[in-house]
C-alpha cells in the first residue's frame, strides 16, 4: 500500500474513533492501534525505510534487528505503537478495570504517532 493510501485509511479510522464513547474502549484501543500502524507504515515508506509492499503489521512480530532499524528512523512512533499494542491483552482480550482510561492513553499515543508522521508527508 502506498503512503497516501495508508494516510487515507488512518484518517478514516480516526473519524470513526471520534464517534465512539469512552465505554467503547475495546474499539478505541483496536482502532488506535490500526490507525497508528497505518500512519507509521506510510511514514516508513516515505522515509525509504520500507517498500510499499512491506508493511509493518505488529511491532511484536518484528525481529529485534528490524525493530531497531525502524526505531532509528522514528523510535518515538515505534514505541507509541508498541505501547498501544501492549494495552490490547488486558483491555481488549481481557477484562481488567480501567478500560476507558486505557483507551484515552491509546488515543494519546495515536496522537503522538500522527503528529510525528505528519511532518514527513509530501
Amino acid at each position: 500500500m502506498n503512503p497516501h493510501d495508508h494516510d487515507s485509511y488512518a484518517a478514516r479510522i480516526e473519524r470513526t474513533l471520534a464517534k465512539l464513547a469512552a465505554d467503547d474502549y475495546e474499539l478505541l484501543i483496536e482502532g488506535a492501534m490500526l490507525a497508528a500502524a497505518h500512519r507509521l507504515n506510510g511514514h516508513m515508506h516515505r522515509l525509504g525505510m520500507t517498500s510499499v509492499d512491506q508493511d509493518l503489521i505488529h511491532t511484536y512480530l518484528l525481529t529485534i534487528n528490524e525493530y531497531r532499524r525502524l526505531g532509528v528512523a522514528d523510535g518515538e512512533s515505534m514505541k507509541a505503537l508498541a505501547a498501544i499494542e501492549d494495552l490490547r491483552p488486558a483491555f481488549v482480550r481481557g477484562d481488567h478495570p480501567g478500560g476507558a482510561e486505557a483507551a484515552q492513553q491509546a488515543l494519546q499515543l495515536l496522537a503522538t504517532v500522527r503528529g510525528r508522521t505528519r511532518t514527513s508527508q509530501t
